[in-house]
């Protein structure tokens, strides 16, 4: 999961950040309503985490583009406006749920992954796999029963590629869905941690590479190790 973070206060933004990151979920910060406009417009989130009170457009303007654009992407008010009637009027502008200041980092994850599994109604919350099994909630991964050990990165990984069912994932998708802006975009950190990976989850080999193309869950383990053995 990517999300981005509106907030002006700098310390609270990158402690926001950071504290995701520990929950495996990558996020980009903007300080102010065009900043915030720019990334919305640029990179694809999967959730807006917004405070009202910032400067350039407010976070009431960023959350009305984001309804008008008719993306659908969820929007979490972040803000210390705690009165019934500030709520409601969050609600009004398309709010998908509202968080007031102060907060349990650990609270704001569980909420961010709550709608993100709205957003995906149609996706189960433990999503299964050619034998894997996957909670998001619990970050916790099983392959036929048994449970396998995972770093944040490789959790984040496998998530995008589960979610895919068996499709297709480019380098560059895994880069944008589960790092996050300022990842280097030249760099083998897909490369090195699909590989790390995959040894993790053992044989056979259940993430084969399309040459060229990106990275896949192969729904029948063992008919694609030409493609694992190329990369």
């Amino acid at each position: 999961m990517r999300v981005l973070i509106v907030e002006d206060e700098p310390y609270l933004a990158e402690a926001i950040r950071d504290g995701l990151r520990l929950e495996a979920i990558a996020a980009d910060i903007a300080g102010d309503g065009d900043t915030a406009l720019e990334l919305l417009g640029v990179n694809a989130y999967d959730i807006a985490v917004l405070d009202r009170d910032i400067p350039g457009p407010s976070g009431d303007e960023v959350a009305k583009r984001i309804v008008a654009s008719g993306s659908g992407m969820p929007i979490l008010m972040l803000t210390a406006a705690d009165r019934l009637d500030d709520k409601a009027s969050g609600f009004e502008l398309g709010a998908d749920d509202y968080l007031t200041k102060p907060f349990e980092l650990r609270e704001l994850a569980l909420r961010l992954r709550a709608l993100d599994r709205r957003r995906a109604h149609s996706r189960p919350p433990v999503r299964e796999i050619a034998g894997l099994r996957l909670d998001p909630f619990r970050r916790e991964v099983y392959r036929d029963g048994r449970f396998v050990a995972l770093t944040r990165k490789q959790f984040a990984v496998l998530d995008v590629l589960v979610a895919a069912e068996g499709g297709v994932v480019s380098a560059e998708e895994l880069l944008e869905r589960a790092w996050d802006a300022n990842a280097d975009p030249f760099t083998n950190a897909v490369r090195i941690t699909v590989s790390a990976l995959r040894k993790r989850l053992g044989e056979p080999w259940i993430i084969v590479t399309v040459p060229g193309v990106g990275y896949r869950i192969d729904t029948a383990p063992g008919t694609g190790r030409e493609e694992r053995d190329r990369g």
